[in-house]
């Protein structure tokens, strides 16, 4: 499902852009949340699919994950980056910078951009406030080995649009 959401459009409320990195976590992943069983906070990404599975990093930053897969499986594409092409006056007040190439180059500044938090955890990706588009044009997708983790960390699950220049950090072939 990864490599798919590359080139799609994910806005909430309105603000948003093209989806251009993310990563893969799969339920036998030992750096997925999934990985040990459910727990009050990871319970999102047991699915049922097509929700939001958010969570706050290191106590600081939320990330946005979209759950994929069947109820029960814990598995979710976490949304690294996006190219901001909707709502950069709003992104650009809540993030206090203007230069779009770092409005939503990570996934703590893309929640913070988007003003996702953990009022978003379980809601549906077809509903308001959320809108996920499919890609209007065919994309290059490379892929690389996963980042900030230290588990699991080479397997090739971070997705890119090649060439992008929104991406949270440069792009090691895998």
């Amino acid at each position: 499902m990864a490599p798919a959401l590359i080139g799609a459009t994910l806005l909430v409320d309105g603000v948003g852009g093209r989806i251009v990195e993310v990563e893969a976590y799969d339920h036998e992943d030992p750096a997925s949340h999934g990985y040990r069983g459910r727990t009050e906070r990871n319970a999102s990404m047991f699915g049922p699919p097509g929700r939001a599975y958010v969570y706050r990093s290191y106590g600081i930053h939320w990330c946005l994950n979209l759950v994929c897969e069947e109820v029960g499986v814990a598995n979710a594409v976490l949304v690294r980056a996006l190219e901001p092409t909707h709502g950069l006056d709003v992104m650009t007040a809540r993030r206090k910078l203007d230069d779009p190439r770092l409005l939503c180059s990570g996934p703590g500044r893309l929640c913070q951009a988007l003003a996702v938090t953990r009022e978003h955890d379980g809601l549906r990706l077809d509903r308001p406030p959320f809108e996920l588009l499919a890609a209007d044009r065919p994309v290059e997708v490379v892929s690389g080995p996963r980042i900030g983790i230290t588990r699991a960390a080479e397997l090739p699950w971070r997705y890119a649009e090649a060439g992008s220049r929104f991406l949270s950090r440069a792009l090691r072939p895998a």
